[in-house]
């Protein structure tokens, strides 16, 4: 994990990798959970059974939970000193590029894109690429929109 002591030291890394989570295994328990609190129950993530005939040849996780896990796998790889509080502000883009399969295992590589200024702190816009373990292409690439108050 990278700590800045606060957001000027923050500042200090734009356009650099800021940060790499550890590992993370998705496993079907995960997955039916957020079926259950999302209300997406659709086979291909929940189904074993029909899922083992399917394209994957097994459950995937949903891109949701994909993403969703992004706030706290970012929080692994880089914290930032200094502040009242961090607050996730929203994406710009998110793209899903590899389905990540039940037991697969994922980590998140932060690149800090930029820092402004705004009232009360900065907004830092960051890259984050959701890895699969194994996989040649990433699950999940996302630019993500923080705001860290002072």
């Amino acid at each position: 994990m990278t700590h800045f002591a606060d957001v000027e030291a923050l500042r200090g890394a734009v356009g650099t990798e800021i940060g790499v989570s550890d590992w993370l295994t998705i496993d079907q328990e995960r997955i039916d959970t957020f079926a259950e609190a999302t209300g997406d129950h659709q086979w291909i993530h929940v189904d074993p059974e029909r899922a083992a005939e399917g394209p994957y040849g097994k459950t995937i996780a949903h891109g949701f939970l994909t993403l969703s896990l992004t706030a706290a796998l970012g929080a692994q790889a880089a914290s930032v000193g200094g502040v009242r509080m961090g607050i996730n502000y929203g994406l710009n883009k998110v793209r899903f590029i590899t389905p990540v399969p039940v037991g697969g295992r994922i980590r998140a590589r932060v690149v800090l894109d930029s820092v402004t200024d705004i009232p009360g702190g900065v907004q830092a816009v960051r890259t984050v690429t959701v890895e699969l373990e194994g996989a040649d292409k990433p699950a999940c690439v996302s630019e993500s929109v923080a705001r860290y108050l002072v």
